[in-house]
């Protein structure tokens, strides 16, 4: 190491940093000394840290960044007891993160760092959060296709236009990532959580996207399914947790109804027909559903009550200022 580079890399470890680069990851040991360098050429205008949030890796990618945060103190590692997966490994990285931007990006050399200055220059200019797209993707058709599919419901459902939520690198201002919490796989979901929290002005980049040089993909099925099984959750939480009645209490009703309407009208053939409704099926379907419908109504209820009596210690996206 020259004594260059070592000048160089003690004022950026003490100078405050501009930018955070948070990087999950797992069994990914060939490809985080390249990625390191890489970074480094393409920030090199910029005072940065990098993140690397060892997500359970056995292959030895801890002793990697270990060995890589000894000789620059602008490289820190988080590791994680096991696998918690990618939005777990995120939040970690986002609360340690101290840049006033935080860019995150996977650690499979796929991401390109020179998209990141940018990047940055949309966020300097007023984006809340600025979201790659891999145009051109460099993936299995197994990985590609799917993914399009997901975009493309993801983008109809929440109104919020970008083509590639999946994509690992983006940028964030620091008031962003303060304000979510990543779990489960809401990762493919922060421009929709930025949006809720008040954070609207999100920007798209189309970004280099480079085939994979080691180890193998960590997509499966099963995270194409958690991944849908998330944003159903999402939806239905933000649209019904302030009023839980609107959605229980109306299939309720509705389901009380039709039982009503249908015993009535069994009612009414055994009083001016005589005929035996005893064994109808009709009749048991009736009842069953204002059964159901009462019950439905009844957990509408009890949300309402449980909503109003909850005692909220914070209000997100409020801002205070004070007077003369």
């Amino acid at each position: 190491m020259t004594k260059q580079n070592t000048d160089k890399k003690e004022k950026r470890s003490s100078h405050k940093k501009d930018i955070s680069i948070v990087v999950p990851l797992l069994n990914e040991k060939e490809s985080i000394r390249e990625l390191t360098e890489r970074i480094g050429k393409a920030l090199e205008a910029y005072y940065f840290e990098i993140l690397f949030v060892d997500d359970g890796s056995d292959d030895g990618s801890w002793s990697e960044i270990e060995a890589l945060s000894q000789n620059d103190n602008c490289i820190r590692g988080i590791k994680l007891r096991r696998n918690y997966g990618k939005s777990s490994a995120l939040q970690a990285g986002f609360m340690e993160a101290e840049g006033k931007f935080i860019v995150t990006m996977d650690a499979d050399l796929q991401d390109d760092p020179f998209e990141i200055p940018a990047m940055i220059r949309k966020l300097e200019n007023g984006a809340d959060l600025v979201s790659g797209w891999k145009k051109v993707r460099h993936d299995p058709i197994s990985k590609t296709v799917p993914s399009r599919f997901f975009n493309a419901v993801t983008r109809w459902t929440t109104g919020i236009n970008l083509h590639d939520f999946n994509c690992g690198l983006k940028a964030y201002r620091r008031e962003v990532t303060r304000h979510i919490h990543l779990y489960g796989e809401l990762h493919r979901y922060v421009p929709l959580l930025a949006k809720w929290q008040g954070f609207g002005n999100i920007e798209e980049q189309e970004v280099k996207h480079h085939p994979r040089k080691y180890g193998t993909t960590k997509f499966g099925l099963s995270r194409f399914m958690n991944g849908f099984l998330d944003l159903v959750t999402l939806l239905f939480v933000h649209r019904y947790m302030q009023r839980p009645m609107h959605f229980f209490g109306t299939i309720g009703v509705l389901l009380t109804v039709v039982g009503a309407v249908i015993n009535v009208y069994i009612a009414a053939l055994k009083i001016f027909l005589d005929q035996p409704i005893g064994d109808r099926p009709l009749l048991f379907l009736g009842i069953l559903l204002i059964v159901i419908g009462v019950q439905f109504f009844s957990i509408g209820f009890l949300g309402e009550m449980v909503n109003k009596n909850r005692v909220h210690k914070f209000m997100p996206g409020i801002e205070k200022t004070t007077g003369l």
